[in-house]
């Protein structure tokens, strides 16, 4: 079992006084979600999720060796600085100095920029804490060259969870599983990991167009939300359904029975949001166009047989995930019918994808 010392640096750094680093991650969108978490963003049930191609951060570091002895850095979001992520950057640099100390020794200036907008409503903490995280262990690979792939990439994940929780599943291929689950040998609480089976080919190329039904800062933030499950009168068994739920994904992933993989997709993003709707305070970040657009995706896959389904984030945005056969149907129905519930008609084509990737 991997512990949080074996993420602390040995030996001594060699001496680098300047350089740059970049790398690009992606957005993703869970299946089994993750809702609750324990103290140092250890989440409360085990998670899986596919990652996304298109939607990324794209992140470059340059670092100058300072003998600061504290964390120093400016910020600057599409080439301006944007003082309103400094915070919570600062927070996550103030969290991982312990794994990585040597980051008191350089001033950085991150610039940060994303492949979709901003205003969205799709959340890009995942894929820019995730691409920050594999920007500053590329440093720790040059200070530490002994670094070699398989930990660059765990250490990112676990890097980047403390930052977003979810930015740990952004780091890898399709699909990744955070949490420590019975069926998935060397998952943990920790960090993110590949399944421990060949993927079924009907979703190696699946498809993810998200619908931007209201591109508006939301109402209640997720670490609100999160915090609401300490106390929630159904946390418990929620916590219980999403390890049985996970298995049962697993099972279907590996077969290609896109019956059960609908099933368990759906039910898990309504029960996401059932949970918002029954914490204390309670809350509602669906629309009335989020319920018209999943009401439609029932009526058409009853009448057509098309597998297409939906997932949601803890937001309004309606991810619709079908096989790659499909998409010109179901680009019809999008185009033809559900582009009139969202925001100015927007929607984003993604995919499958493949993690991290240097620039």
């Amino acid at each position: 079992m991997t512990h949080t010392d074996d993420f602390l640096p040995s030996g001594s750094p060699n001496v680098l006084e300047t350089g740059k680093v970049g790398y690009s991650a992606p957005s993703n969108i869970a299946l089994v979600k993750y809702w609750g978490k324990t103290s140092g963003q250890l989440p409360a049930n085990p998670s899986i999720s596919f990652t996304l191609q298109h939607c990324q951060t794209r992140t470059w570091l340059e670092f100058h060796k300072q003998a600061l002895g504290t964390v120093s850095f400016d910020l600057f979001f599409e080439g301006k600085p944007k003082d309103s992520f400094r915070p919570k950057i600062q927070t996550f640099l103030e969290r991982i100095l312990p794994y990585q100390p040597f980051l008191n020794d350089y001033h950085l200036a991150i610039h940060t920029e994303n492949t979709f907008p901003h205003s969205s409503g799709i959340a890009s903490s995942a894929s820019g804490m995730a691409a920050l995280s594999a920007c500053l262990m590329a440093l720790e690979q040059q200070l530490y060259p002994d670094v070699n792939e398989a930990y660059f990439r765990t250490k990112a994940s676990f890097l980047a969870r403390l930052g977003s929780g979810s930015a740990c599943r952004s780091l890898y291929g399709n699909p990744v599983v955070w949490g420590r689950h019975a069926d998935v040998p060397g998952s943990s609480d920790l960090f993110g990991v590949t399944l421990p089976f060949e993927l079924h080919p009907v979703f190696k190329n699946y498809q993810d167009t998200i619908l931007l039904v209201d591109k508006g800062e939301k109402t209640v933030s997720s670490t609100a939300g999160h915090n609401l499950m300490h106390g929630h009168p159904y946390a418990e068994r929620r916590f219980q359904q999403a390890h049985e739920n996970l298995s049962e994904l697993l099972k279907a992933l590996e077969t290609g029975d896109l019956d059960k993989f609908i099933a368990i997709t759906e039910s898990e993003a309504l029960t996401l949001h059932a949970m918002m709707m029954t914490s204390m305070p309670y809350f509602i970040l669906m629309k009335p166009n989020t319920l018209a657009i999943l009401d439609r995706i029932w009526s058409f896959r009853r009448e057509t047989g098309i597998p297409v389904c939906f997932t949601l984030d803890a937001g309004a945005n309606v991810h619709v995930l079908y096989p790659e056969n499909v998409r010109k149907a179901v680009l019809q129905l999008i185009t033809g019918e559900l582009v009139a519930y969202c925001e100015k008609g927007q929607y984003i084509c993604d995919e499958v994808g493949d993690g991290m990737k240097p620039l």
